[in-house]
C-alpha cells in the first residue's frame, strides 16, 4: 500500500531554536517513517522581509545539516532546497493569477508583519501564502503538518484547490489538485519566548535571550536559562493564566526530559526557580548536546552534504515537474 505523502519546510533564517525543533522537526523525526516524506530548506521564503544575502547560502545549509542532526533519515525523507527545484516559482505565478487578492489581504500574519515593517513591506510577503500553495501542491501533499500559526495559510490552500479544480477540472480530468488535509501537531507545538510567556519563541525577536537556539553552546544556554523571566511565587504549576512563563518552561523541561505532564507538576509543585532553573538547564543541554555533535560532523562533509541536496533536488523535481505540468495542460498552455 503506497504510504501518504507530507510536505514541510523552515526558513533558513537565524539560528534553528528550540521552538523549531519541539514544534516541527521532532515531529517530523517521529512521524517520518509512517509517510512519503519531503522537507525542504524553503529559501524563496526567507527573502519576503529583508535579508542579508552574504549568509542565505550558508545559512541554507545549515539548516540541511540540522535537520539530518536531528533525526531525520534519508531512508524514509528527502531533503531538498525549494530554490533548486523551479517549479516552485512557476507554480507560484500560475496560482497568483487565479487567487483573488482580497483572499490574501485577509491573512493575519500578513497584517502582522506588515504592521511592523511600515513602507518596507513588499509584496512577496502578501504573496507569501501563494508561495505555500505552491509548494504543498507540487507534491500532491495528503498531509501538511501545521502549528497554530500556519492554520489559515492551509485553508488558503484549499481554498485554491477548489477553484481551480472547479473552474478548470474536465470529465476526463476533474480533478487538477489533490486535496491537502493538516496533520495536526501534537504538545508543544507552540513553544514560547523565554522571555515573554505570552508570545511564541521566535527567531525574528531582537533578544536574543528570548530563545534558545539549537548550536547554542552549554554556557550560553545556562546563562539564558539564569536570566528568563520567572515570578517571585514558590511552587510550580501547569495552566495558571497569571503565571504564562511557568507554565511554558514547565512544558519545555517535560518535552526535553521525556517526562509527562503529570511527573513534572509532582516534581515541581514544591520548589522554586533556584532548583528549578539547573533541572531545565541539564534537560535542555543533555538533549541538545547529540544534535550538536552531529552537525558538527555534517558540517566537516561538504561533499556529503552536497550530495543529499543534489539527490533531494533531483527526486523533487521528478515530481513537481509532473505536478506542474498538468497545471499547465489544465490551464491551455502550448505544450514546448
Amino acid at each position: 500500500m503506497t504510504k501518504a505523502r507530507i510536505l514541510s519546510g523552515v526558513q533558513p533564517t537565524g539560528n534553528l531554536h528550540l521552538g523549531n525543533y519541539l514544534g516541527a522537526i521532532k515531529n517530523w523525526v517521529d512521524f517520518q517513517q509512517d509517510f512519503e516524506s519531503y522537507f525542504c530548506v524553503v529559501d524563496l521564503h526567507a527573502i519576503t522581509v529583508p535579508h542579508d544575502p552574504k549568509t542565505l547560502a550558508q545559512d541554507t545549509k545549515t539548516i540541511a545539516a540540522l535537520y539530518l542532526a536531528c533525526g531525520i533519515d534519508l531512508e524514509y525523507s528527502t531533503i531538498f532546497v525549494q530554490s533548486h527545484v523551479h517549479a516552485h516559482s512557476e507554480l507560484a505565478w500560475l496560482l497568483n493569477c487565479i487567487t483573488p487578492l482580497n483572499w490574501l489581504e485577509r491573512m493575519i500574519q500578513y497584517k502582522e508583519k506588515a504592521r511592523k515593517q511600515g513602507d518596507n513591506v513588499s509584496v512577496g510577503l502578501l504573496d507569501y501564502p501563494v508561495l505555500m500553495a505552491a509548494d504543498i501542491l507540487l507534491y500532491d501533499a495528503d498531509k501538511v503538518p501545521v502549528g497554530e500559526d500556519q492554520k489559515q495559510h492551509l485553508e488558503l490552500t484549499r481554498d485554491i484547490v477548489i477553484r481551480i479544480n472547479d473552474r478548470f477540472g474536465t470529465p476526463e480530468q476533474p480533478t487538477i489538485f489533490k486535496m491537502p488535509e493538516p496533520l495536526i501537531l501534537k504538545e508543544g507545538a507552540r513553544v514560547m519566548s523565554l522571555s515573554d510567556g505570552t508570545s511564541k519563541m521566535s527567531k525574528s525577536d531582537p533578544l536574543e535571550n528570548s530563545r534558545i537556539n539549537l548550536l547554542d553552546p552549554p554556557e550560553v544556554i545556562l546563562q539564558k536559562i539564569k536570566k528568563t523571566k520567572t515570578d517571585s511565587i514558590k511552587g510550580l504549576t501547569f495552566d495558571d493564566p497569571d503565571r504564562p512563563e511557568c507554565h511554558n518552561l514547565l512544558t519545555l523541561y517535560g518535552l526535553l526530559s521525556k517526562q509527562s505532564k503529570e511527573n513534572v507538576a509532582r516534581e515541581c509543585e514544591n520548589i522554586g526557580w533556584g532548583q528549578f532553573k539547573p533541572l531545565l538547564s541539564e534537560a535542555v543541554i543533555t538533549s541538545l548536546t547529540p544534535i550538536q555533535q552531529s552537525y558538527q560532523k555534517l558540517m566537516n562533509e561538504p561533499d556529503y552534504l552536497q550530495k543529499v541536496l543534489s539527490q533531494g533536488q533531483e527526486k523533487a523535481t521528478e515530481v513537481a515537474e509532473r505536478t506542474l505540468t498538468r497545471v499547465q495542460d489544465a490551464l491551455g498552455f502550448l505544450k514546448p
